[in-house]
């Protein structure tokens, strides 16, 4: 099998390592752990661009860019070129022909004078006048018509992309083919309309007329949106024009498409295009500032850029209800923007893609949604970050070395005790009765003889059931503080570390306000802070305790997360009393529930987000009545404090 190398020219890198979607679904959770929706937090992430991948660029990156090119056009020239250069020429051959006449003493130069004296300041009617008009000078007559040329090229080139250059020599027979194929292009237009128009036609189409489209479409649909697009480009240029500059240059077009023999096939055209492309901006204006003069057909280039930059601009910045990425049109930006361009729009397009088809995000009725998956990865990517800041020596497990075979293998052993229940060793069993000279050589082959110094057994960790309770504060202090990220993922690494170390383990995690209420972990990662009054630790201490009563046999572990005193608690018909400063009642009843959790022997341990002497004062008073701790860490290193504690008080032991 043979094979070719050669240079790469175009599409993406093959060689490019493919980008991990993972890391974009953490780029996102950091925003929705902050309060964004799943939209909003994926937005942003396709605005900046992918974490990671190598110059790919974001939407900001690509707005930057259309920004810069749209000042660069507007700056790059200005309208009137074609007049100016049309006045220019005019003046020239007056001048040529009065410089002819001048030395002639006859009443026929002074007659001829006088028309020149008389003529229109109009551009284009003091055209039309002289063109009926006898030159005398030789020069005159041809800077005359090279002025007619000029008119004719840039009126086609206007309407028709590239024409001016293929006009350059113009000749009977170049026209007679313009003429031709106007008059091909709107039957075929006629055809269509009624529904008989087929790709052939097209094709013949092109195989007569391709060299006057350098935009080679591929059917008569990408025809009609090249010609739509430049012909509302030239209604720009009229419009954006002084009245009189427009009155003038639409004046000098009308007559030259009169004399080229095209005033009622580019009349249909106009209207067939306009019917078509009704969404096109025809009538906008377009400011621009340069020095340059552009002629009639760069300035229409410059518009319909101008436009195409417009639209992609608004498409790029998706601030637009149920905004995709698949309305940015990949023409456009490869038009705008380069290839490379349309690569990194295609690989964020991949993400958002990829994102729904590995099952992280779900469209449900329009809306965007994290799925149970997408939370435990969050959950995962929170409990790393934790580990991350946790010094070696402070990791640990809540083992128990000498429990018996239920737990997990240590990979060590010991010699066999009475009693013991762990699982034999046999390999180590073996070597030891080799050892020890148990090896016999018989008639079935050899065979070991044991002894019972010989057996050892695998020693396994067994690990302790708990009821862990996680009280999160989802009062309205939390997000003004801003530890209201902070306390979320500190609830999605806890519930990731019991789900994948501690699957024995029951966790609940309860959030409170106003009222408390226990959270599902598929809920947390878009768990929104409560806009209402009222901290009501008081009813959360009441459901943890019921939680704990359901698992009598298990270890209690209770983590209060919270930034205020409580100033709300649950009455006898259910509902939520608040006052603050707090009442009697209030800190009563919670501190009786502390009670309750002391005599259940669940420690609870305080993790305080605020300094407040009130605060201070009550959580003083719960760890003096319940003996647990108090913790005050900064709302970048709660997780770290939360994880840490807890494997704490899962490395005692049962003995």
């Amino acid at each position: 099998m043979a094979y070719r190398y050669g240079e790469y020219h175009d599409g993406p890198d093959p060689l490019a390592p493919p980008y991990d979607v993972r890391a974009a679904l953490d780029e996102m959770g950091d925003a929705i752990l902050s309060g964004s929706t799943p939209v909003h937090a994926l937005r942003d992430l396709l605005r900046r661009g992918l974490p990671g991948a190598r110059d790919r660029r974001g939407l900001d990156d690509m707005l930057r860019e259309v920004r810069r090119r749209r000042r660069e056009l507007r700056e790059g020239g200005r309208l009137d070129g074609t007049l100016e250069r049309a006045r220019a020429l005019l003046d020239k051959a007056i001048g040529q022909e009065r410089a002819e006449l001048f030395p002639d003493p006859s009443d026929e130069a002074r007659a001829r004078e006088a028309e020149l004296d008389t003529l229109p300041d109009d551009t284009a009617h003091a055209i039309q006048q002289l063109s009926s008009y006898e030159w005398r000078s030789a020069a005159a007559r041809q800077t005359f018509e090279e002025l007619r040329d000029l008119l004719r090229r840039e009126v086609l080139d206007s309407q028709f992309r590239g024409m001016r250059d293929a006009l350059a020599n113009p000749d009977p027979e170049a026209m007679e083919r313009v003429r031709q194929m106007m008059t091909d292009l709107n039957d075929m237009l006629d055809k269509d309309a009624r529904g008989e128009h087929t790709q052939a036609d097209f094709d013949a189409f092109m195989s007569k007329y391709g060299d006057m489209f350098p935009e080679r479409p591929r059917n008569l649909s990408e025809l009609v949106d090249v010609l739509a697009r430049r012909a509302a480009a030239t209604q720009r240029l009229l419009a954006s024009m002084t009245p009189r500059q427009r009155e003038e240059l639409e004046n000098l077009i009308n007559q030259t498409l009169d004399q080229a023999g095209l005033s009622e096939q580019m009349r249909r055209l106009g209207e067939a295009l306009y019917a078509r492309r009704p969404d096109l901006a025809w009538d906008s204006t377009e400011r621009m500032t340069g020095d340059q003069p552009l002629g009639m057909g760069d300035a229409v280039t410059a518009l319909e850029e101008l436009a195409d930059l417009s639209q992609l601009e608004s498409a790029l910045r998706q601030d637009y209800p149920g905004a995709r990425l698949d309305d940015i049109d990949e023409a456009a930006v490869r038009r705008a923007l380069g290839r490379s361009a349309v690569d990194d729009l295609e690989a964020l397009k991949r993400i958002e893609r990829e994102l729904e088809e590995q099952g992280y995000l779900l469209r449900r009725r329009g809306k965007l949604e994290l799925t149970p998956k997408a939370v435990r990865r969050l959950g995962e990517t929170a409990l790393r970050r934790v580990f991350s800041s946790l010094d070696a020596g402070r990791r640990g497990d809540h083992d128990q070395h000498d429990a018996g075979a239920a737990g997990e293998l240590t990979g060590s052993s010991r010699h066999w005790r009475f009693g013991d229940e762990q699982p034999i060793d046999v390999v180590r069993t073996l070597v030891n009765g080799v050892r020890g000279g148990g090896l016999r050589m018989g008639e079935n082959g050899p065979s070991v003889r044991l002894s019972v110094d010989d057996f050892e057994v695998a020693e396994t960790e067994r690990r302790t059931a708990a009821a862990v309770c996680l009280l999160v504060d989802l009062s309205y202090s939390m997000a003004l503080r801003g530890t209201w990220a902070a306390a979320k993922q500190t609830a999605l690494a806890l519930q990731a570390l019991v789900a994948s170390k501690f699957p024995q383990d029951a966790v609940q995690i309860i959030g409170f306000s106003n009222y408390a209420r226990v959270l599902q972990p598929d809920e947390l990662a878009g768990l929104d802070w409560d806009m209402v009054q009222g901290t009501n630790l008081h009813h959360a201490l009441l459901i943890a305790g019921r939680h704990l009563d359901r698992h009598p046999d298990f270890e209690p572990v209770v983590l209060v997360v919270t930034d205020g005193e409580p100033t709300a608690h649950l009455l006898r018909n259910g509902h939520s009393a608040f006052e603050w400063p707090p009442s009697p009642e209030t800190l009563e009843l919670t501190l009786a529930e502390v009670d309750k959790m002391t005599r259940r022997r669940a420690t609870i341990n305080v993790f305080m987000l605020a300094g407040d002497d009130r605060l201070k004062d009550f959580v003083d008073e719960v760890a003096r009545r319940n003996g647990g701790r108090v913790f005050s860490p900064s709302a970048d290193r709660l997780g770290e404090y939360v994880v840490s504690d807890f494997l704490r008080v899962r490395r005692a032991r049962w003995r």
